[in-house]
């Protein structure tokens, strides 16, 4: 069984998308979701550097963007995805790649509502200075407990031995000065603030408004969310936990655990992938793993998709 996850802000590197663009349809789909983000997303993914796309409110379009049209090379038409692929799923904001790859929100709506989630997001997190921080080694309920000890949210839990910590600048220096036993290794990531935590509630108004305007379909492929790692059937569901995770955290470790239930045997990340397989291979012993970074890529993905359809 073939499971289609898609990554989240972080994995995007300076000219991402420049190998994609020779292949017939990606840079019409891309202007396209351009118009719609109001954002030339192919200058961003060609052209502009760390900084430029480290913006969160460029990011996240970017990603999604990406995501969808490195998916749609990978099938000769797209109505193959939903007979080939068994589950599908994405960490945070790969949620929506993930939704409209299923057939929740047409991919226009899609990047343009997720345009409005980065701007959004970017306008919280200026609010007050805050951050994340990647905790590597220990055990998952020590760390948390100590975490909520120190005032701080744990953000992502991502399985694999990874959580990552959010909250105020004192905060995660606090956690730097003192470690959860048996955590190895503080990192801070290069993010704008506090994802998937209460700083992020402005923005969570900000994107029900948005979605109100919107006719959500039901996923055509089973639909794993962060929120829980439950498989969702409903669309308008699925639009209301895309809009309610801005400010939960993600459990990335429960939907590996559901992707375990429902026979997964092989894994694809799509563009820009290898984060979401790393943590697979470690979490998925004896699951076939593969990270869709470049279009050389692509002949060993269609390999495994006509191998675990």
């Amino acid at each position: 069984m073939l499971v289609l996850v898609a990554p989240g802000q972080g994995a995007q590197t300076p000219g991402f998308l420049s190998a994609w663009l020779d292949f017939p349809g990606v840079r019409g789909a891309l202007e396209a979701w351009s118009d719609a983000a109001g954002l030339d997303l192919i200058r961003y993914g060609t052209e502009a550097d760390a900084d430029e796309i480290r913006d969160t409110a460029v990011a996240q379009p970017l990603l999604v963007a990406a995501g969808l049209a490195s998916t749609y090379t990978l099938f000769d038409d797209p109505a193959e995805l939903p007979r080939k692929v068994g589950a599908i799923a994405g960490h945070s904001v790969g949620e929506f790649t993930a939704a409209s790859l299923a057939g929740v929100l047409p991919h226009e709506e899609a990047v343009r509502l997720v345009r409005t989630r980065g701007l959004a997001m970017a306008e919280a997190a200026a609010v007050t200075e805050t951050g994340m921080a990647a905790l590597l080694g220990g055990d998952p309920e020590v760390t948390v407990s100590h975490l909520e000890k120190l005032g701080l949210t744990p953000a992502n839990i991502n399985g694999a031995g990874q959580i990552v910590a959010a909250g105020t600048k004192e905060q995660l220096a606090a956690l730097e000065a003192d470690k959860p036993d048996g955590v190895r290794k503080v990192v801070a990531l290069k993010v704008a603030g506090a994802f998937h935590t209460h700083h992020m509630a402005p923005a969570v108004d900000t994107l029900a408004k948005a979605a109100e305007a919107l006719t959500p379909g039901d996923p055509q492929v089973t639909y794993v969310s962060n929120k829980d790692g439950r498989s969702v059937a409903a669309g308008t569901e699925v639009l209301d936990r895309l809009v309610g995770q801005v400010a939960n955290p993600v459990r990335w470790d429960l939907c590996m655990e559901t992707f375990k239930e429902l026979g997964v045997t092989a894994l694809i990340e799509v563009c820009p992938g290898g984060t979401l397989t790393g943590l697979a291979k470690r979490a998925l012993p004896g699951v076939k793993t593969l990270a869709l970074k470049s279009p050389a890529d692509l002949d060993a993905a269609r390999e495994l998709i006509a191998e675990h359809a």
